[in-house]
């Protein structure tokens, strides 16, 4: 019999992570189910399949040896596939547990708060050398009411009778037993009778809280900063969640960012760019003076070496970069027309065999 390659089984690559892996199986998983496919023996097969794939590569030891030798070194191991749905199930309960909702794990632990997401717009200038800012953040916290247990002082919560305080109602269907969330408990595994007052029996109470937020230097737009255990109240006892703070940096009314490195147009005079000379430029840290040199045309770069975003994961910061243009005035005054008129004339001179050669240039282009 021809056994199939295990990563064509599941769709992926051989380079796949494990997420990508569970990910892949999981959607097999869920379309080939018995459940789903009663009386299905091809749909069977491909199930036992899949989870034979998976069961060699979740497992970092085991896919290492398929990786190096294939099936033959895989029999070495003892490893000799599923045989029946006994097997499956008692080797993935954690994962159908997860994927469909079945199986022994109670749900009536502590359970981790959701994180939360905040949205900061700052300067271009905060963002090159960083701040400390004050955020108010709504989010849910535990009651102080009654300890986060959901009930009134003075009283506690019940098991639940329906469940026994598993949180999960348990019936036979086909070949295994699948469990949902208790109907009467909605999972908690108790019953509050007198709720608390102040939360309505949810153990948690919306409020603002102030939290301080050093903004590294050299963030940027995307940048996101983690705040560990501010976000909202996990339940039954649970650890909170995060607070991620998303940044977005308001463009500059001069500076572009291109990675580490700013950039800059600057205009300056014909007469400059002719002569030479110094001019001013606009950095992040006040101005400085850039020297051009003589005949620079329009277009071209000058750099200022450590000018631009300190850099937020090493040392040291990019460089400003100035591109000049050169600014032709609108409007000339009498004398400064009679000069340029002199300069044209003198170049005229100067190229007085121009005119011949741009006739000479255009005969020989259309004959």
């Amino acid at each position: 019999m021809i056994e199939r390659d295990y990563y064509e089984i599941l769709g992926v690559s051989r380079s796949a992570t494990q997420e990508e892996i569970k990910r892949a199986y999981r959607k097999l998983a869920l379309k080939y189910h018995p459940d789903r496919n009663p009386d299905d023996k091809k749909a069977e097969e491909k199930f036992k399949e899949a989870s034979e794939a998976y069961e060699v590569l979740s497992d970092p030891e085991k896919r290492q040896i398929y990786d190096q030798f294939g099936h033959e070194g895989l029999k070495g191991t003892g490893f000799t596939g599923f045989h029946g749905f006994e097997d499956i199930f008692s080797s993935f309960g954690d994962i159908f547990g997860e994927f469909f909702g079945f199986g022994s794990r109670s749900r009536t632990g502590p359970v981790r708060g959701d994180d939360l997401r905040y949205n900061l717009e700052i300067t271009f200038e905060e963002a090159a050398f960083g701040k400390e800012v004050e955020l108010e953040i709504p989010r849910t916290v535990r009651c102080d009411i009654c300890g986060g247990s959901g009930a009134k002082p003075g009283t506690s919560p019940t098991l639940c009778p329906m469940c026994g305080g598993r949180g999960q109602v348990t019936r036979n269907q086909g070949f295994f037993s699948i469990s949902t969330t208790c109907p009467s408990c909605r999972g908690s595994g108790q019953i509050i009778s007198d709720p608390c007052p102040s939360c309505g029996g949810s153990g948690r109470t919306k409020k603002k809280r102030k939290v301080s937020l050093k903004i590294p230097p050299g963030v940027d737009t995307g940048s996101r900063l983690r705040l560990r255990g501010e976000g909202e109240a996990g339940e039954r006892g649970g650890p909170p969640g995060d607070l991620y703070v998303v940044i977005h940096v308001k463009p500059h009314d001069i500076f572009e960012r291109e990675g580490d490195d700013i950039f800059c147009k600057i205009p300056i005079s014909f007469a400059t760019a002719a002569l030479g000379g110094k001019v001013e430029v606009p950095t992040l840290e006040g101005s400085e003076f850039i020297q051009i040199k003589r005949g620079t045309q329009s277009g071209e770069i000058f750099r200022l070496k450590g000018k631009g975003i300190p850099r937020l994961r090493g040392y040291g910061r990019g460089d400003e970069i100035i591109q000049v243009f050169i600014s032709v005035p609108k409007k000339l005054t009498k004398r400064q027309e009679e000069l340029l008129r002199e300069f044209a004339a003198l170049e005229k001179e100067k190229h007085s065999g121009g005119a011949e050669r741009e006739k000479s240039f255009f005969k020989k282009m259309w004959g």
